[in-house]
């Protein structure tokens, strides 16, 4: 039901995951990155924040999505969204803990993934997975035509490792299964 989180250096990348399994790593986070504001994301970032004493950052197209039932989907999983302001709105380009900060709409408006150019490492949320697939655009804010530009521009990145928001990362070869993704979406 809940997503992959990830910890890279100082930052979280993303809360879905219990406040315990975090627990150990308290003192390195010091930001938890929102990929985007779906529920199984942020279930637990008010949580882990306050644990932690980190700031919260999402990109500025889905804070929204932090207090709006709606747009974070809270209801598919019976509960509530976080109800919480994030410290830092995100933008393209931002820079996060050695990360670029890559706007990839279509799964929600404000999705985004992390990239570390000297490494090509990619978080990429629910934008693309490591199976060669994307993340759902058919739920409020989704867009078939801004993931298909996103995958389109991830595609051409070098990327090596690819960490998903749903399933297994893979450490190598992540270029090949965004471009996978890419081919998929328009064949749909």
């Amino acid at each position: 039901m809940f997503a992959n989180a990830y910890l890279a250096g100082s930052v979280l990348v993303d809360a879905g995951v219990t406040p315990m399994a975090v627990e150990p790593y308290r003192d390195e986070v010091e930001v938890i990155v929102l990929t985007h504001g779906h529920y199984d994301h942020t279930a637990h970032v008010r949580e882990i924040a306050h644990m932690c004493g980190a700031e919260i950052a999402i990109h500025a197209d889905d804070v929204a999505a932090l207090v709006e039932e709606s747009r974070s989907l809270a209801l598919h999983f019976g509960a509530r969204p976080p109800g919480i302001a994030p410290d830092r709105v995100l933008h393209e380009g931002d820079e996060v803990g050695g990360f670029r900060v890559l706007h990839t709409p279509g799964h929600t408006p404000g999705s985004c993934c992390l990239y570390d150019g000297a490494t090509g490492d990619l978080i990429s949320g629910d934008t693309v997975f490591s199976d060669g697939c994307f993340g759902r655009y058919d739920f409020p804010g989704g867009s078939r035509e801004a993931l298909t530009r996103s995958l389109d521009r991830l595609a051409v990145l070098e990327v090596r490792g690819l960490y998903p928001g749903h399933g297994f990362p893979v450490e190598e070869g992540g270029s090949r299964q965004v471009r996978a993704a890419a081919e998929l979406i328009r064949r749909l």
